[in-house]
């Protein structure tokens, strides 16, 4: 199984642990509303499991896919709140297949404003 095959497993599962071992120990995960690199398995582990609760729900879909051996560029849609939401996850993986960086970048403004805001909650909520 690839690294990016495991991403999707992922996603299909929601298997914590599963992302755990995704992730390489030297992970950088970069947030379309944070503006430094957020360093380390625990921070990006954080993010994404965040993330997959905020954004995961049943409207998500991947729609787009462009990859390498090393790499892959995976676009997806979503509806939340009455809001498209279109973006795309760049991820690095090493030659085990493990995460070595994860990007976001998402679109239009009124979509990052909201997810700024529902991320905040959820990240909040992880921490209590």
């Amino acid at each position: 199984m690839t690294g990016l095959d495991s991403w999707y497993a992922y996603m299909k599962s929601h298997d914590r642990a599963a992302l755990w071992d995704l992730l390489h120990p030297d992970a950088i995960f970069e947030s379309p509303v944070v503006h430094t690199p957020q360093r380390g398995r625990d921070i990006t582990f954080k993010y994404l499991s965040s993330a997959e609760k905020v954004l995961g729900g049943p409207g998500f879909t991947y729609v787009g896919e462009w990859k390498n051996e090393r790499g892959a560029v995976l676009e997806f849609k979503n509806v939340i709140d009455g809001i498209e939401i279109n973006g795309v996850d760049i991820i690095s993986f090493d030659t085990e297949g493990r995460i070595t960086h994860f990007k976001v970048m998402v679109r239009p403004l009124k979509a990052i404003n909201m997810l700024h805001r529902l991320m905040a909650e959820q990240l909040a909520a992880a921490q209590s």
